[in-house]
C-alpha cells in the first residue's frame, strides 16, 4: 500500500533534491547506492553535474543500473562488479570503513571465532550455532557470538565460559581485531571489514533481496577468502563440518587472499576519483 503514494513521493524528492543542488551548488555529486540516492543524483543530471555512483554489491542495484550509463566514474567494492557495467569506468575502490580496521598476522591454533549475522540478526544462523555451541567451544579458544536484537535471549540463556555472545556491538574493530575466523551472512560491509583485517571467512549467503549476497560470497570464495556455506544446508553440524575442513594451511592461505582483497584506503581511493571528476 504503500507505493500507493510513489506518484506524488517521486516528483516532490525530485523538487526537494533540484532544490538542494541549486542552493549548496556541487562540483560533483556522489550517490551511494539505493533509492534514497536517486532525486539527489537525478537532479545533477537535469543540472549538467557529474555524478559518481557507489556500488557496494557484486550485482549493481536498481539505481545504479539506471544512472549508470551518465555517470562519470562508478565506485566498486567487490571483484566481480565490472563485468556487469561493460562500457563504463569502473573504478575497484572498496567501501569506506571507520577507522580501527587494522591487518593482523595469521594466527596458529588456539584460534578464536567470531559469529555474526548483522544487527538485526540471522535466525537460522543463531539456531546452527547454538546447536553446535559445545562442539564450537571444544574447537576454540573463544566463541564471540553477536546474534542480532532478535538473538539477545537466546545468548543470555546460553551464557558459559568460551562462549561471549552479545545482541549488538558498537566496536566491531576491535572484535575483529581479536579473532582468527568470520562465520558470517556475505553482506558487503562484513566483507569488507573482515578483509581490512585479513580474515579467512566462512559465509552464509541470505536468500533475501533477490539473493544479491550470493553473487558477494562468490567473489570471495573465487578470491580464496572465504568458503561458502548455503543458507539452505545450514545446520548445527553442516557448521561444524565447514570448519573442519579449514586446516592451518588452509586458514593461513584464506588469510593471505583476504588480505589481499581487503581496501583498508577505500575512503581515500573513493575521494581521488571525486576529486578528479570534480576538477574536470
Amino acid at each position: 500500500w504503500k507505493n500507493v503514494t510513489l506518484p506524488v513521493l517521486i516528483p516532490a524528492a525530485l523538487v526537494e533534491g533540484l532544490r538542494i543542488v541549486d542552493r549548496f551548488r556541487p562540483d560533483v555529486v556522489l550517490g551511494m547506492g539505493g533509492y534514497v540516492m536517486a532525486p539527489a543524483v537525478a537532479a545533477a543530471r537535469l543540472r549538467g553535474i557529474p555524478y559518481v555512483l557507489h556500488e557496494k554489491d557484486v550485482r549493481p542495484g536498481l539505481a545504479t543500473r539506471i544512472f549508470a550509463g551518465k555517470a562519470a566514474a562508478i565506485c566498486t567494492t567487490l571483484p566481480g562488479t565490472s563485468k556487469r557495467l561493460r562500457g563504463l569506468r569502473v573504478e575497484l575502490t572498496g567501501v569506506p570503513l571507520r577507522d580501527g580496521f587494522a591487518p593482523r598476522t595469521p594466527a596458529v591454533p588456539p584460534l578464536r571465532l567470531l559469529i555474526t549475522g548483522g544487527s538485526q540478526g540471522a535466525r537460522n544462523l543463531n539456531q546452527a550455532v547454538w546447536a553446535a555451541l559445545d562442539e564450537l567451544i571444544e574447537r576454540f579458544t573463544e566463541v564471540i557470538h553477536v546474534a542480532g536484537r532478535q538473538g539477545a535471549d537466546g545468548v543470555a540463556q546460553r551464557a558459559r565460559a568460551g562462549y561471549t555472545g552479545m545482541a549488538f556491538t558498537e566496536d566491531m574493530p576491535a572484535l575483529m581485531g581479536r579473532v582468527d575466523v568470520v562465520v558470517s551472512r556475505a553482506g558487503v560491509g562484513t566483507i569488507a571489514e573482515a578483509t581490512a583485517v585479513g580474515l579467512p571467512m566462512i559465509l552464509v549467503p541470505g536468500t533475501f533481496g533477490g539473493g544479491h549476497q550470493e553473487e558477494n560470497a562468490v567473489a570471495m570464495v573465487e578470491a580464496g577468502a572465504a568458503v561458502r556455506l548455503g543458507d539452505a544446508e545450514l545446520s548445527g553440524p553442516s557448521l561444524v563440518a565447514a570448519i573442519a575442513g579449514l586446516d592451518d594451511a588452509k586458514l593461513r592461505a584464506m588469510a593471505r587472499a583476504s588480505a589481499a582483497a581487503g581496501r583498508r584506503d577505500a575512503a581515500k581511493r573513493l575521494l581521488a576519483v571525486l576529486h578528479e571528476v570534480a576538477r574536470k
